[in-house]
Parts: C-alpha cells; structure tokens; sequence
C-alpha cells in the first residue's frame, strides 16, 4: 500500500435493515477534490450491490420504521450535510432542512413520518450567519468571544458556546419553513432517542442541563409538541449510546465515575425503567471484564438479549448480554460476531443482524446475520488487497515484572534484515485492533517491520489495565512496550540496529519519553501531536482543564516530572516533531516548546507543521494532508534507517 491508495480506503457506515432491503453509506478520500466522497448502496442480500444515490457526499441511510422511506444526509460543495428523504420504491430526494452548520444523524419517529435530529445554531454575527442588522462578517472581523467557562471548545469542532447543538424535529409531509429548536441554547444536546409512543424525544445532555462544569452527563427527556426538558435517568457518570423498548426501559451505554476522576473506566451496559421521576440505572455488565464501545452503535434489543459492541484483546465484538443480567462479566456474553475482527457498526431488523466488520485486509465490509449464519456481502477492500496487504502477526511478550503484553507484527515481504518501527497508539486510553490500519500496511510496503502494542493504560483488556498508568505515565507503560519490542526483535529477519519509534497524541507522549530515557534502542524518533508539558497542557488543551489532574494530579512538581520536555536535553538521537496548526487537544504550543529546547540542545531537529489541520489529521484530516505527511514520513526514515 503506497501512501496515494489512502484513496482506497473505501469505509462503510452505519447499514439501515428493513426486510429484504439493506442500505449502506460509504466514505473515502478523494485527492483530487481534496475532500471526501460518498454515496448511499443498495446492498443485495445475495451480495449485488447497487448505488442508490449520486450525490457528491452523502451518508446515514435511516429507514422508516414502516420501511416506506429514507432519510440520510447530502453534503455538497462548501454545504454542510443537510437532510433529505426519499421513498424506497424510487423518485427525487428532498431535501427538509436548510441549517447554517449542518445537520446530525436523522432519527425517524414511531409514526414513520416526523424526523428528530440535532444541529449546531450559530448566535448572529458568527460562522457566515448575519447580523441583527443583516451584516455578513468575516471570521476575523467577528466580535469578541466572552468566555467564562472551563469548556467552551473542543478539537475539530470549535467553540462550543455560541453555536450550542440543540434538537429539532421536522414533520417530513408537511416541514416548517423555518425550523425552530425544541431545546435552549443552555447545553448541548445529543443521541436522540424517540419513546414508543412518539411523545417525547430522549437525548444526553451535560448534568444539571449544563448548569455543572463537568462531564458528568444523564438523560433528559423533551416533549416533542415542545416544553421543558425533564431529567428521567441520572446517570453513575456518563451516557454514550440508548434505545428505548416498548416497555419503556432505557438501554444505555455509559461510565461510573465521579467528577473529575473520568478516566479509564470501563463504560458499560445499563438500564432503567422511565418513570415519573428520575430512575435510577443499574449495570448490567461487569466493570472490570466488559468494554463496552459506544462507538460501533447504541445497544440493540434482540430478543431476550441486548446486543453491544465490546473491546477484547485487540477485537471489537458484538456479544450478546441477557435482560436480566446483574453486572455479568465477560464469559457470561455470547460472542455473535468480531471474533479476531472489529466490529465498526450494527444494526437489527427481527432476528437478523447486518453489521460492517473490518478485518486484517478488510477497512469494513457489509455482513449479514441471520442465526447461525453469516455471509459477507461486500468485498470494498478488494482493490488494497490487490495493490498488497501484509498479514497481522498475533506478538506476546513479559514485562520485567511479568505482566503480559499484547499486540502485532506486520512484516515486509523479502528476506530482510528489516528495519523495525515501534508505533505506539493514541489515548491512552484506546487500543489498537484486528481491522486493517493504512499507516502499518503503507510502513511494511516501504520495508519496514512494524511492532503495534497495547500496554497497560490501553483498553479491552480489563479495567485494572487501562487505569494502570493513572498518575504513573512513562513507567509500566514503556516497559510493555520495550517488552514487545524486544519479542519482535528476537525474530531473525528484523535489524535491532535499525529501530524507530513513533507516535501520535499519547503515542507521541511515550516517543518522546523513550527517546529521552531510552533513546540508546532507536536510531530516530518521530513524534506527532503529542503532550510534552503537563503543566501548560492543563490551560491550553481543550480537554487540559479535566484530563491532566486525573491522569497526572495537580501538583506542579510532579507535572514536570511526567513530562517528556523536562528531559529533553537526554535526546540526542535525531527528532521529528509534527504537528497541526489548529490541534486544540494538545495544541501548537506542545510542539514549539519541545523543538525548541532540542535545537538549544543541539539534537538534530526538525517541525513539520500542517496548516489549517487539527489533532485527527492522519484519520480524517484533508486527503491531500494525509499523503503529505506519510510521504514526509517515509522521508525521514529512509534517512535514518
């Protein structure tokens, strides 16, 4: 895979199953236009697939409960996704909205005819909206933000406080001219969820309707005719994903914690019966064993179970949890699909389940199953395979205090010996999987051997893993992965005097601290969006504020101490700092300061920065960016391996 067959990478979404009809969006760069293009599929339940739409950008297929129409989204040339119908049996797309900023993911009602959705409402004067006065502005020539809160911005999306993202619904036979939200602009809203009997739209909001600086969340429930949100479950901590059954009990995706103590914990199954006051949720699985992911899709009633997405050991799988569960662990689940694979969406019809499943040479192809059955429907990875995928290699290895460590190898073709590439994975609190990963394949079709691991601070291997490193970063986490490296090594056709290290976010983290406590293993080191400095990244990042005192602690001294930019006068080995102009989670700042003190130093230095990118450039940054920084990258390890 060479870095221009990013433009291969032809992604599906969330499948829409109603009968005998399956739906799919997908998504891929496309250089050329420097942007994304995607279509909505009709895919054949005996695997025919045809283009169901033929728009420049168009995703979230959603059928109507009485499968008669779909609604989906329609992105076009400097338009935000707007939502359109249309029915099954053919005829034109309409379009229902017309929002400033976009829309979110359509949720059709019970009644199969009105459609709730979230978007962003900007206040007048602000991101291309006029005035009061009719005044168009320029983004420079914007008044002042007033800020007095702790979050008023996130990483690729902005600021948050004057554009809130409120819910709206839209009658598909008879749509307003102007659509007015049902919520205030006090908090942002998400996931909404309609009751069965079509009166009231759930969604998640921050506790307290945003009236709490914290990232606690509950759910909150909106009369659909319009009216006050009234709060019906508060939450242990958090709410990601829910469903709602006709018996009136919520499903829910979410995290037990107390404020700001939010990291590394396990989010899991819940349930709580709506009521007239504010229920109270019960864990359906346990915290320790069960990981589930909110983001393959919400929990799915299937019969006397509940479907959800857990992370196990490198898989995303879909498991099976009984209604009736008391906090059951892992073994107790009934494994449906994901088995060495990663489940990336799912949706139910009946009893038959169509899910998108990525794989070691597959980036997600449209399954169908139906009992004991599965059938893979798509091959979209078709055309990667035929440029060359290189197989995952299951790696073990021991940390020296004989902790086991997990991960992979991917190996060039050829005899070697092999220059190797340490790639250590963002979060930390996130994990590497079985589906196919375009930077490991495009590193082993340049030659070199790639060694992918999950040490402790990683997820899907059990709470006590992931909260490992909570106020110990660089300590246990570097010795599994020193670890593997040296399992890697110890295999003939890989050059231990060829090794580089590299990563992004907390990835870059862990290289810049191994290049400074251990710098003597590599031969070069390549760091991207990465924390190097606690103490400003608690007032510059915008999640600074709440991750630094739960992962590291507030006390200035020990900041310093975990932080790779108090050592980097140790770093002599020659030192690649990338980063995005406008990273907000660990912003431009954390990049200067180290290069900087390299180049003060003396060490071989150099920055790289990407205009106009944030801190999820490599995954969905502009196509043209994405080539740039793999050629960049290849670049600099031919110079240095």
């Amino acid at each position: 895979m060479r870095p221009t067959d990013i433009e291969l990478l032809r992604t599906p979404g969330t499948p829409a199953l109603h009968g005998d009809l399956l739906l799919v969006g997908d998504s891929a760069p496309h250089a050329e236009g420097n942007t994304y293009r995607g279509a909505l599929w009709r895919i054949g339940l005996d695997g025919e697939t045809t283009q169901w739409t033929h728009g420049e950008r168009d995703s979230a297929p959603v059928l109507s409960p009485d499968g008669r129409r779909v609604a989906f989204l329609r992105a076009e040339a400097k338009v935000s996704p707007q939502l359109y119908v249309m029915p099954v049996d053919g005829g034109d797309a309409r379009r229902l909205t017309d929002l400033p900023l976009g829309v979110g993911q359509p949720v059709w009602a019970p009644d199969s005819r009105r459609i709730a959705f979230t978007a962003r409402v900007p206040e007048p004067g602000r991101y291309g909206v006029p005035t009061e006065d009719g005044e168009k502005l320029e983004p420079a020539e914007e008044a002042p933000r007033r800020i007095t809160r702790y979050d008023y911005r996130i990483d690729n999306i902005g600021f948050l406080r004057d554009r809130p993202q409120r819910l709206f619904v839209v009658d598909t036979d008879a749509p307003a001219e102007e659509l007015s939200p049902l919520t205030d602009e006090r908090v942002d809203v998400s996931e909404p969820t309609w009751t069965p009997d079509g009166e009231r739209i759930l969604v998640v909001a921050q506790r307290e309707w945003g009236d709490a600086e914290t990232e606690e969340t509950d759910l909150y429930a909106v009369p659909a005719a319009g009216g006050e949100p009234v709060l019906v479950v508060r939450s242990a901590g958090g709410v990601e994903k829910l469903t709602v059954t006709e018996d009136g009990t919520v499903w829910f995706i979410g995290a037990e914690f107390t404020w700001p103590f939010a990291e590394a914990r396990n989010p899991g199954l819940w349930s709580a019966k709506l009521s007239d006051g504010a229920a109270t949720p019960r864990r359906v699985t346990d915290a320790e064993t069960v990981h589930c992911f909110g983001g393959a899709g919400a929990p799915a009633v299937f019969g006397d179970q509940v479907l959800v997405a857990v992370l196990n050991r490198g898989a995303v799988e879909l498991r099976a949890v009984p209604r009736d569960a008391e906090e059951a662990p892992l073994d107790k689940l009934t494994l449906v699909a994901g088995e060495r694979a990663a489940v990336r969406s799912f949706t139910v019809d009946g009893n038959r389940i169509a899910a998108v499943i990525a794989r070691p040479d597959s980036a997600g192809d449209v399954v169908l199953i139906d009992g004991d059955t599965q059938r893979v429907l798509t091959d979209w990875s078709k055309p990667l395979r035929e440029k060359g995928i290189r197989p995952l290699e299951e790696l073990t290895a021991t940390a020296p205090d004989g902790y086991p460590v997990h991960g992979w190898l991917v190996r060039p073709e050829g005899e070697g010996p092999h220059p190797v590439l340490l790639v250590v994975h963002g979060g930390p609190f996130a994990a590497y999987d079985w589906g196919l990963f375009d930077e490991a394949q495009v590193y082993a079709s340049a030659g070199y051997a790639v060694v992918l691991g999950n040490p402790r601070g990683s997820a899907g291997y059990g709470q006590s893993h992931g909260r490992a490193i909570v106020k110990a970063f660089g300590t246990v986490d570097a010795d599994d992965l020193l670890a593997l490296l040296d399992a890697a090594l110890a295999q003939p056709d890989l050059d231990s005097s060829r090794v580089g290290v590299m990563g992004g976010s907390y990835g870059g983290f862990m290289t810049t601290w191994l290049s400074a406590h251990h710098g003597e293993r590599f031969r070069a080191a390549w760091s991207e969006r990465a924390v190097n400095a606690w103490d400003s990244m608690v007032g510059s990042s915008d999640i600074g504020w709440s991750f630094v005192d739960a992962y590291v602690g507030g006390d200035l001294e020990t900041q310093l101490d975990r932080s790779p930019l108090t050592y980097a006068d140790r770093i002599r080995i020659p030192f690649m700092v990338m980063h995005s102009e406008h990273d907000w989670r660990c912003p431009l700042e954390q990049a200067q300061r180290l290069y900087v003190a390299l180049k003060r130093n003396g060490t071989e230095a150099e920055m790289l920065l990407f205009p106009g990118e944030g801190h999820e450039l490599s995954r969905s940054g502009k196509p043209r960016h994405r080539i740039q920084r793999f050629d960049a990258i290849l670049d600099w390890w031919a110079r240095y391996l």
